[in-house]
């Protein structure tokens, strides 16, 4: 039950941790079971990002904490999921 689909739109730095690095990160949070990062965007400091997270009961305060953790900002939420 809860939340299965998020797609963000999202902000990064060039530095820091890859956009690989981001997915296995985000693998990480219970309930997650799918990750699908695209760039959109690159200019000389920051990559503009679409973010796919799905799964079980996914936890969007998790999802928010770990992006930031990486250097990263949630602009907005694009699409929701959620399942009963």
């Amino acid at each position: 039950m809860g939340v299965s689909k998020l797609v963000l739109d999202v902000l990064k730095t060039l530095k820091g941790p890859t956009i690989i690095d981001m997915a296995r990160k985000l693998l990480e949070i219970p309930g997650v079971e799918y990750v699908n990062i695209k760039v959109n965007e690159m200019d000389v400091e920051t990559l503009t990002l679409t973010v796919i997270v799905e799964g079980n009961n996914i936890d969007y305060e998790e999802v928010k904490r770990v992006i930031e953790s990486m250097g990263a900002v949630i602009h907005s939420v694009d699409e929701v999921s959620a399942r009963r």
